[in-house]
């Protein structure tokens, strides 16, 4: 039985899920950016200044915010966490994922494109035929999706404007596109297409739905219509204000950019010896923000046919980034590191029933907090145990809390971020193995510090420890 809230019927939920999406938005404080549809939900409602994924890569966060657990086995850092944890598992008393629950309350739940890891909710590999099963097994009462020109969900993923993709071509492509097509030249625009469809249907059903929309953009291939890109000057553009390897680490800490590398036909390779040029990189984060705009575009589209319905008065909105992405900071191109730039990650969420407006909450939050703030604002009670809080009672105030931390887990270490600092511990043999940021300078993760501020980093392990899940013990 659902239970009561403060709303009069019970509300809707859509979640749209970005992925690699940094928090460089106009909300954020970015002004180049051009995001106005994700900056006026923010304004709308709340948008967090601070919150932080627990892994670095794309399934693992995933994870973590569908079960609201943090990570304990070494699978629970890789892409098929919740292949492996969730999609053999039969229906029991505890649900799978925070939609199941609410499906289990009575919710009609439908997902649309990446949710969880899969392009599309099915579990297949990249050149593979499309498979029947699901990666959530019992989260969907419909799981839809429009692969277009690309025929599967793996290739839309990676498709180009002429139909290819990635895989199709021998990773003989480019890590850009600027193609001179409309929004459903690429398939983010098909997902929009279908998420607009869905809601006028769940519009004439009298139960509540959660709605998840999934769009691919920005991950890489940064492509994107001609006239996002047109939004921009090239020529306005700065390289990344943190560019170099942080003095005083192992290398084993970063990453040669082999994700971005697999591009072949990028005008420059990217690596820990040798950074790309200057012009290069002003040409990627030109690609990257056309790519933002375009998914900016789509989420516009889906809250104006709210509007239209007369939905957005009982919907609750939360926008949500699966981790950061580093532009050439730290001499980075991707993700898959304990630092700032990909850990970091946008958090939007806009009810109808909370008295918040343009709130900026600064305090420190984690991904596995959605799932208990998401049943706290639809008055639903978890049936285990979670690692996160919900996130409510900030919707409704200015306080920030100085006490909340964050744990994030990748390359044989833990990260602890606090509200000054961030702390990352390597349990590996390469030194040094203990990593400390100040984050209250302005560039803070250039220079590890932990050797001249011992008595901090002895403050802080104790803390650390408290987020360790025994991931990297020997079984």
């Amino acid at each position: 039985m659902i239970l009561s809230c403060n709303a009069p019927q019970q509300p809707n939920v859509i979640f749209i899920a970005v992925d690699d999406l940094r928090t460089e938005l106009g909300i954020y404080g970015h002004s180049q950016m051009n995001s106005p549809n994700m900056d006026a939900i923010a304004r709308q409602g709340s948008y967090f200044t601070h919150h932080y994924v627990h892994v670095p890569t794309c399934g693992a966060s995933r994870y973590a915010l569908l079960t609201g657990l943090r990570p304990t086995l070494g699978v629970h850092l890789t892409n098929k966490a919740i292949a492996s944890e969730l999609s053999e598992k039969p229906e029991g008393a505890h649900p799978e994922s925070f939609i199941h629950r609410l499906k289990q309350e009575g919710y009609h739940t439908v997902g649309i494109g990446k949710i969880s890891h899969s392009a599309d909710g099915l579990l297949y590999g990249y050149e593979e035929a499309v498979s029947g099963k699901r990666e959530l097994p019992h989260s969907w009462d419909e799981l839809v999706f429009n692969s277009g020109k690309w025929q599967t969900g793996w290739n839309a993923f990676f498709g180009y404007a002429n139909g290819e993709n990635r895989q199709s071509l021998g990773k003989q492509v480019r890590p850009y596109e600027k193609g001179d097509v409309d929004d459903k030249g690429y398939v983010d625009g098909l997902t929009t297409e279908l998420a607009i469809a869905k809601l006028q249907d769940l519009k004439k059903q009298k139960q509540p739905f959660f709605l998840g929309v999934g769009f691919f953009k920005p991950h890489l291939p940064f492509n994107a219509p001609k006239k996002y890109w047109e939004l921009y000057d090239r020529a306005a553009f700065s390289i990344s204000a943190n560019p170099g390897i942080p003095q005083n680490i192992n290398e084993q800490s970063l990453h040669n950019s082999g994700e971005f590398n697999q591009y072949a036909l990028g005008d420059e390779k990217a690596g820990l010896s040798t950074a790309v040029s200057d012009a290069y990189a002003r040409k990627l984060r030109h690609a990257y923000y056309a790519s933002v705009s375009y998914i900016d575009a789509q989420i516009g589209r889906i809250r104006e046919q709210l509007k239209q319905l007369n939905l957005d008065k009982n919907t609750i909105i939360v926008i949500w980034g699966d981790h950061g992405w580093h532009l050439g900071d730290q001499q980075i191109w991707g993700k898959h590191t304990l630092f700032e730039n990909a850990l970091k990650s946008p958090l939007i969420i806009y009810s109808p029933y909370e008295s918040h407006q343009n709130n900026k909450i600064e305090s420190i939050v984690e991904t596995v907090d959605i799932y208990p703030t998401l049943l706290d604002l639809c008055g639903i009670k978890a049936k285990q145990q979670l690692d996160g809080e919900s996130l409510k009672p900030l919707l409704n105030t200015a306080v920030v809390s100085d006490n909340a931390t964050a744990y994030s887990y990748f390359k044989k270490g833990i990260s602890l971020r606090t509200s000054k600092y961030r702390l990352t511990k390597y349990y590996r043999k390469e030194l040094p193995n203990i990593e400390l940021y100040d984050h209250s300078e302005e560039e803070p993760e250039r220079n590890n510090i932990a050797k001249d501020y011992p008595e901090v980093v002895k403050e802080l392990l104790p803390l650390l420890e408290k987020g360790n899940t025994g991931l990297y013990d020997e079984k």
